[in-house]
Order: structure tokens, then C-alpha cells, then sequence
């Protein structure tokens, strides 16, 4: 999803939660990863691999030039024949410690096997962040969630884009209160004639 899309979905969603959660969320990735240099695993479910998030993150970074926020992607099954960035492995998270940090992202609960990895890396001195269902032993391992739950107005999906695009903002916007619609039509124009951001 591009900068426009971005910049409409926002505006879609404004009055809603969702675009300020998922920017304290990114600010929360981005202050666990840039200090650290990095050191960002980023992995899912057997039944869910967060590709289309670790496409996005590697788009931001570029375009942020942040190249902390570049994910390694850890799968459940490896493939003899993978590539090297697409062949990293369950067994990296229990290497995982102090200064890396781990996004799960879990629409459904994870099984017991992952969840004592990522409980293990925590212990190590790993930062846990969660995207996902809202389940509690998730929300119990993780510094900081994000929980998308069934009754929500957005989907995980949807969630994801927002936070990648949040993560690779300079700055985080100022609060701001209700405005009207020629405000907010104003901010729209402006976002959708600015030039994009430089690709480094």
C-alpha cells in the first residue's frame, strides 16, 4: 500500500482509534529497534506468515532510510531449496536476546511450542511486541500489544498497514482535535500533492 492509500485510509478512519494506536504501537517498534541497530524478528503462526507486513516494513525502511526496521522474517517450515533471507528458521528466536526485538503477529492463538520460544526469548532480554487476536497468554508475554479482535471496524490486515506506514515516519504528529471537514479535506490535498518521500 502506498503513501496516498495510506494517507486515505487514515482519513477514512479518523475519529476512530485505530490510526493512533497503531502509531504508539510503531513508536514503540521503532524506539526497540533504531537505539539496537536493528535485530527485528519478525514471525507468525504455522497457519499465518506475516509476508505482506515484512514487504512493507523493507519498503519503510528504505524510504525512511531506517535500515533497523528491516525485519527477519522466521518461518515454521524451511525449504531445502529457500533463499537465504526466506530460510531463517524457528530456531532463531531462541537465539534471540537482549537488544532484538520480536513482533508476533497472531490472528489466532499460536501454538504452545512458539509461544514457549517467544517465552524464552523475552527471559533472554528480547523485547516482545504483539499483533493479533488479543489473546491473554500473548498479551502476557509481550511488552506491548496491539490486539485486533472479531468486533473491531478494521481488520488485521488493515491494522498492519497503518503500523508499518507509522513506523516509518520521521516524526510523530502532534495530537490533534476535532476538525472539520474543510480541515480535513485541506489536510487530504496536501497529502495527496506532496512529493514522495526519497528512496535512499
Amino acid at each position: 500500500m502506498d503513501a496516498v492509500r495510506v494517507a486515505l485510509l487514515r482519513e477514512v478512519l479518523a475519529g476512530a482509534e485505530w490510526p493512533a494506536a497503531a502509531r504508539r504501537f510503531a513508536g514503540t517498534l521503532r524506539s526497540s529497534v533504531v537505539p539496537h541497530d536493528g535485530g527485528l524478528l519478525l514471525v507468525g503462526t504455522a497457519a499465518y506468515e506475516p509476508w505482506h507486513l515484512a514487504a512493507h516494513l523493507v519498503d519503510e525502511s528504505t524510504w525512511s532510510g531506517l535500515p533497523e526496521l528491516t525485519p527477519t522474517l522466521v518461518r515454521h517450515r524451511v525449504g531445502p531449496g529457500d533463499p537465504a533471507h526466506l530460510a531463517v528458521g524457528l530456531g532463531r528466536i531462541e537465539a534471540a536476546g537482549r537488544g532484538e526485538t520480536l513482533l508476533l503477529v497472531a490472528p489466532e492463538r499460536p501454538g504452545a511450542g512458539l509461544l514457549e520460544r517467544v517465552h524464552d526469548a523475552r527471559r533472554a532480554g528480547a523485547t516482545v511486541l504483539s499483533l493479533g487476536d488479543g489473546d491473554p497468554e500473548v498479551g502476557g508475554l509481550a511488552h506491548e500489544t496491539l490486539a485486533v479482535t472479531g468486533t473491531d471496524d478494521v481488520d488485521l490486515d488493515t491494522v498492519q498497514h497503518l503500523v508499518s506506514a507509522a513506523a516509518g515516519e520521521n516524526s510523530t504528529p502532534a495530537p490533534r482535535g476535532r476538525r472539520g471537514f474543510r480541515d480535513r479535506l485541506s489536510r487530504l490535498a496536501d497529502q495527496l500533492t506532496a512529493p514522495p518521500p526519497p528512496r535512499w
